[in-house]
């Protein structure tokens, strides 16, 4: 109804004016937080101050040449350097924060080098061969693990006698623990290349095999977790490809695609129990009853396949990747000659090939968070930390967004088509939804949505990995040999070198092997950092309200 008195006149102004003043005053207070600091950063002095204080810190650094004990690679699958960077926004702005200045845990790394990840075969590689070649030492063929280049994809019979071994056995010949971390299955690329041999990435069980491949004498990925090497600890997802086909998960036992999958009738959990005085949980209570003093060997599955994304984990069923790292130092450091860890984030990855890049750059934070655990847990001056990627996405950063702006929004330019665009892109994938020849209008659209695809290029079912460099970051014995540009396959050899495993042991002759298990605390903190600086385009706003 249409009402025209005075008094209903009165009320829609004030109501009117009411949410103008709402808003101005939260604007304002927005504003009057962001002026203290640009203030601060329109001064010299301060990235004068800032950028002497970084030069002194370099000056006074001091290579670490003592012999690794330990040695933690942290992974991120498909964390290529705009991933790096747009999650160091988005950690930065969940602590309600600007976050272009934010300081990951990986960032406060000392030392760091380029990496080039092409595989023998092709420019842009995939997990399995770039796995090979980090962990191996030895470059080779997509979709393959643990193998050499003269194997091909799928052809069992070229398997044979090109088997490469990785630093996890190397590490174990040598007499340290070694241990698993990831967010997939136990079986994926990554984990795989510390154990298994197979000219097929995809042979996560017998059940994945064909009948050829077997009849040749080739095995399947899960068996080999059990077989090839003693795993002091393996936790990740990974169920269904332990147990006999028709298995009931125990945690989604209605779900047919979570039952077991092996044709063999193996049941390989109760067979790893056999063999070992070991413990194996599939959800949060159990793994938290895991005392860590009295355990040496332990399984943790948490999920018939890979484990569930960050921002969908039930923490009541299933714990960090931060958590699971804890577990997995607090057994492994026991061992008076050290150990070795592979903690992968591997589901950043996953994240990029939906085009969704909240999660993946939520897996990313979440793998930071690792990084600090993994520090606070050990000393520096005998364990050698890595931070690295396999791959990269064709993923792209761009459109000029105003400082502060939320890394999963749009930018404030719009294409020539007057139509707006996220600056978190990708080159193809599933996000291609140009119909007519025009763009979707995502004006409405809530783009940092968990579940937002953002555009893409070209048209694909899956997102594609990118072909560029990645990063290492290293800190710790021996870090500075990470340096420069360097091909994937150097950095197993550095990491053996470091630590005197493997065929290279001048860095230990005539040295006395570290003892020390106190498990030191050398954790990196974040400085608090600054906050953005105001726009023209505020202002004006604001100006306006005024008026």
């Amino acid at each position: 109804m249409l009402c025209r008195s005075n008094g209903c006149h009165c009320l829609l102004f004030v109501s009117v004016y009411i949410f103008l003043y709402l808003l101005f005053v939260g604007l304002l207070l927005k504003v009057s937080k962001q002026v203290r600091y640009q203030i601060e950063e329109e001064n010299p002095e301060f990235w004068r101050t800032q950028g002497a204080k970084a030069l002194q810190a370099a000056l006074d650094r001091k290579f670490n040449t003592n012999v690794a004990k330990n040695i933690m690679l942290f992974l991120g699958d498909g964390m290529g350097i705009t991933t790096i960077t747009a999650a160091r926004i988005l950690k930065g702005q969940m602590n309600n924060q600007s976050g272009e200045e934010t300081v990951m845990i990986m960032d406060t790394f000392p030392h760091a080098g380029l990496v080039k990840t092409y595989s023998v075969d092709f420019q842009i590689p995939d997990s399995s061969s770039t796995a090979t070649a980090y962990l191996c030492g030895v470059k080779t063929n997509l979709n393959t693990v643990g193998v050499n280049a003269a194997s091909r994809n799928g052809v069992c019979k070229t398997q044979k006698g090109n088997e490469v071994t990785s630093i996890l056995k190397w590490a174990k010949d040598s007499g340290k623990s070694v241990g698993i971390v990831t967010t997939t299955r136990v079986q994926h690329a990554t984990p795989a290349a510390t154990y298994a041999h197979t000219v097929s990435r995809k042979w996560y069980s017998d059940a994945d095999m064909p009948a050829s491949a077997k009849k040749e004498g080739c095995t399947d990925i899960a068996s080999q977790l059990l077989n090839n090497t003693d795993i002091d600890v393996i936790i990740g997802g990974g169920r269904k490809y332990m147990t006999p086909k028709g298995t009931r998960d125990p945690e989604y036992p209605r779900d047919l695609a979570s039952r077991g999958k092996r044709g063999d009738g193996r049941d390989l959990i109760s067979d790893w129990r056999k063999m070992k005085v070991a413990r194996y949980v599939w959800n949060r209570t159990d793994f938290d009853s895991v005392d860590p003093d009295t355990t040496d060997y332990l399984m943790a599955l948490f999920e018939p396949g890979d484990m569930r994304f960050e921002v969908e984990r039930d923490p009541i069923m299933d714990p960090s990747i931060a958590e699971t790292t804890e577990k997995a130092i607090r057994i492994l450091r026991k061992n008076p000659k050290g150990f070795f860890l592979l903690v992968e984030g591997g589901r950043i990855d996953q994240g990029h090939h939906a085009s969704r890049a909240s999660m993946a750059l939520h897996e990313t934070v979440a793998l930071d968070n690792a990084v600090a655990k993994g520090l606070e847990l050990t000393n520096e001056e005998e364990t050698l930390t890595l931070v690295t990627a396999d791959h990269s996405h064709s993923f792209s950063f761009n459109g000029y967004p105003f400082r502060g702006q939320s890394i999963l929004g749009k930018s404030p330019l719009y294409g020539k088509d007057m139509l707006p665009y996220t600056t978190l892109m990708y080159g193809n994938g599933p996000g291609y939804k140009v119909v007519n020849n025009k763009r979707p209008d995502i004006r409405n659209v809530d783009t940092t949505s968990k579940d937002y695809v953002q555009l893409s290029a070209v048209p694909l079912d899956s997102e594609t990995h990118g072909g560029e460099d990645v990063v290492v970051l290293a800190r710790g014995p021996m870090a500075h040999l990470f340096h420069g540009v360097q091909e994937q396959s150097y950095l197993a050899h550095a990491m053996a070198y470091a630590a005197c495993v493997g065929r290279d042991l001048r860095h230990c002759e005539g040295r006395p092997q570290p003892t020390n298990t106190d498990g030191g605390r050398n954790a990196a903190v974040s400085p608090v950092s600054s906050i953005s600086l105001v726009t023209a385009a505020l202002t004006g706003l604001l100006a306006a309200l005024l008026h």
